[in-house]
């Protein structure tokens, strides 16, 4: 079963949506309210994007990023949820100069089980990923951001800045990812 652990992002209805009209088995929960032992009922895990910076939120996500590590759990972070994964493991992000929201061409750098062509991809953020822990590699890139996907070593562990759930590459992507 898969968890989507719903930070507050804009676009979580879409990705429920989405895993609802392909029919996969999935619990949402917010990270303020969701037990952590419940975490090994779940094989995969998505964090969604985020709209407001809570301490709480950021412990659990942190929390969640740290068991998929150790027992190989797929997790996928959208976002906010693959900044908190850099940062999780001794990356930094930064402020963007200016808001990044609309389409973006994602190209992909290195083969990979999620994205095999470049992507046609919706951004909408204030922060990204500035220095990425050796830990993690970058799968994709677009002219306006280095880490567009990154994965942790070569476990089923990824991060897009971009939010996938909205457009058809993206939920492409989610699918791939779902049916690992």
């Amino acid at each position: 079963m898969l968890l989507v652990l719903d930070n507050g992002s804009l676009y979580t209805k879409n990705l429920i949506l989405f895993l609802k009209e392909k029919n996969f088995k999935f619990e949402k929960h917010t990270p303020n309210l969701f037990d952590l032992t419940r975490i090994r009922n779940f094989n995969a895990i998505i964090l969604s994007g985020r709209r407001v910076n809570e301490k709480k939120t950021n412990e659990i996500n942190s929390k969640i990023i740290n068991y998929s590590m150790k027992n190989n759990t797929k997790l996928l972070g959208i976002c906010y949820g693959a900044e908190i994964m850099a940062l999780t493991l001794g990356g930094t992000i930064r402020k963007t100069p200016s808001l990044q929201k609309g389409n973006e061409i994602v190209k992909i750098i290195e083969e990979n089980q999620i994205s095999n062509n470049s992507l046609d991809v919706y951004e909408s953020h204030n922060f990204e990923i500035s220095t990425l822990p050796k830990e993690l590699k970058v799968l994709g890139s677009s002219e306006n951001c280095r880490y567009e996907i990154i994965q942790y070593q070569s476990k089923p562990i990824f991060g897009t800045q971009f939010h996938p759930e909205m457009t058809k590459d993206g939920c492409n992507l989610i699918e791939k990812f779902c049916l690992l």
